[in-house]
């Protein structure tokens, strides 16, 4: 299968550090592979109903919602590229992440199928010179991942706080030379890996 990218991002402005970082790692794609990009800002989701007890799942076809889901299930590769919000993923990209529960239940979808062996990627920017304060946000995305039988490819971590400071980060951006390259492992649930730090 051609791979397709699906960039969904997070942040509450345009151009912020981790786009910044996210787009200097899409640079090594190759040139056939497509790329689709989804600032969740310029798209806002609704805030997320609960329905899993209710019977009136639909399949949405129209406005931001249906651009997601039809966007989602295009996708080899999602790549989540959220600033550290708080030791975890932004509103929009929890939001986003959100609706999966809604879709893994709209008829006709298939979508933990479809998803399944396909590989979340994430991509963030964090202020701390310490990383393991985003342990939070790489543990929603490799449990989300896990949830369905998807690959992870792991978290790039870039440090910046003012705009365009993830560019002065050398060792990110060289770890953003090869980050979509490496082989993303199918994601388990921590306590199914006897060495929790291989899913990062």
């Amino acid at each position: 299968m051609t791979r397709r990218f699906l960039f969904v991002l997070g942040s509450s402005r345009s151009d912020g550090n981790t786009e910044l970082l996210a787009r200097a790692a899409a640079e090594q794609l190759p040139a056939d592979v497509e790329q689709r990009w989804i600032g969740l800002a310029a798209h806002p989701l609704p805030d997320f109903e609960d329905l899993r007890h209710d019977s009136d799942h639909v399949r949405p076809t129209e406005g931001d919602v249906a651009l997601l889901l039809d966007a989602t299930l295009a996708a080899t590769d999602i790549v989540i590229a959220s600033p550290l919000y708080w030791y975890s993923v932004s509103a929009h990209a929890k939001r986003y992440l959100d609706y999966w529960s809604g879709w893994l239940r709209t008829p006709g979808l298939d979508f933990r199928k479809t998803l399944a062996g396909r590989t979340l990627w994430g991509v963030t920017a964090l202020a701390d010179e310490e990383t393991e304060v985003a342990d939070p946000l790489i543990g929603t995305l490799n449990n989300s991942a896990a949830y369905l039988g998807m690959r992870f490819g792991g978290v790039l971590l870039g440090n910046g706080s003012k705009p365009g400071d993830v560019l002065k980060d050398a060792e990110a951006l060289t770890r953003a030379k090869t980050f979509f390259a490496r082989e993303a492992p199918l994601a388990r649930f921590p306590y199914e890996t006897a060495d929790p730090a291989a899913t990062r």
